[in-house]
């Protein structure tokens, strides 16, 4: 591994486009994105919406994909990340991570990927079977989808990434990209690629934030999201709903605070300064929970609250979306912009592996002089 103090320090982070982002999102990864994109820390910090990857599941309707694009970009920007700051970048559009992704696949088994814990929990989500008619209710395995680690690894080591902030479930993930750096190198003899350190959530609700049933994380496909640009009727409509404990059927009956979707999204979004704002009845949260724990704190009160709270925080990002809605163009022209960097910084990774590989052919005379030493043998 290439000495760390000689390094630049680059993130790389990003999002498959598979649908509109949501809350879950935000807490887990975006809000920090912005945190450390304003932080100066970095020299470079690359956001990469993963369309190839969102492919391996969604081949038969490339369609949602292009969709996508446009949605994710949109919400990435409505947070409050700058394109000025942050390169964002679509994966199919960088040539060199296809390129690389193939070479790291010959330094990798299929008993090693098969082994992945993230990939098999993915692949029981997805109903992927790993072996034809091992389930007559199962797909059978894309070979793009069970290769998913070999192309994350090609992503993390083409920026030549020092910090790849994700969730506990990909923590396997840096560990394989971590596994084909090493043994690129040791085969090689050559360091070119960077072990990337991971930067894991900081807090149980940025590692996980449930759905407004309570049941699971927020998922599109169960229908438990609240989106960033879910207009204010339709987040007050979702918080209404929202599960909170179903023993708590009168005012001032005593109410549970563990698993209360509302106070588990207070817990996420909410501050003392909202209080003396919307509920001056209290100072802080922990004596709202106390008087809910005790009874005598109806589910309507708080879930009003709630919706206070929150639309303090997604008006703004409501606004930011429409603002860039309007000027679509713009919106292309960052995603351009943000490629064309990533094109230029993977193709000098894709050179540096090519001449340790030694398979610059055209590039590097010292092979056309071996060619030559052989031919006279």
């Amino acid at each position: 591994m290439l000495a760390k103090d000689s390094e630049k320090k680059i993130i790389l982070t990003g999002d498959r486009p598979t649908g509109k982002l949501h809350l879950g999102h935000y807490v887990g990864s975006l809000q920090r994105r912005v945190e450390l994109q304003n932080s100066g820390a970095f020299d470079q910090i690359y956001i990469l919406i993963a369309d190839d990857q969102a492919l391996t599941d969604n081949w038969d309707n490339p369609q949602k994909i292009r969709d996508n694009i446009i949605e994710v970009t949109l919400d990435y920007l409505s947070i409050g990340i700058d394109p000025d700051k942050s390169n964002i970048c679509v994966q199919s559009g960088i040539p060199a991570l296809h390129a690389l992704t193939f070479y790291y696949m010959n330094l990798v088994t299929t008993q090693r990927l098969s082994r992945n814990p993230t990939v098999k929990a993915e692949m029981g989500m997805r109903g992927f079977s790993s072996a034809e008619g091992e389930n007559d209710n199962a797909q059978g395995l894309p070979v793009g989808f069970f290769t998913y680690p070999v192309s994350q690894a090609a992503d993390i080591t083409a920026f030549k990434a020092t910090m790849v902030p994700v969730g506990e479930d990909q923590e396997p993930m840096i560990e394989q990209t971590r596994e084909i750096v090493r043994r690129f190198n040791q085969t090689y003899q050559r360091d070119v690629l960077v072990e990337p350190d991971i930067l894991l959530p900081e807090t149980e609700a940025q590692r996980r934030l449930p759905g407004i049933d309570g049941k699971a994380k927020m998922s599109k496909s169960l229908g438990n999201c609240i989106y960033l640009s879910d207009d204010a009727g339709t987040v007050k409509k979702k918080i209404m709903s929202m599960y909170t404990d179903p023993e708590h059927v009168n005012i001032e009956d005593p109410g549970h605070i563990e698993g209360n979707m509302v106070f588990t999204y207070l817990d996420a979004f909410c501050h003392d300064d909202h209080f003396a704002e919307y509920l001056p009845d209290y100072k802080n949260l922990q004596e709202m929970k106390d008087h809910y724990a005790r009874g005598g704190l109806g589910d309507v009160k708080c879930k009003k609250f709630l919706i206070k709270v929150m639309e303090e925080r997604l008006a703004p990002i409501r606004a930011e979306r429409a603002r860039w809605e309007a000027d679509i163009p713009a919106v292309y022209d960052i995603l351009a912009r943000g490629t064309a960097n990533a094109v230029a910084c993977t193709n000098e990774t894709l050179a540096q592996v090519r001449d340790a590989m030694r398979i610059n052919y055209f590039d590097d005379r010292s092979i056309i002089q071996d060619w030559e030493k052989w031919i006279r043998q």
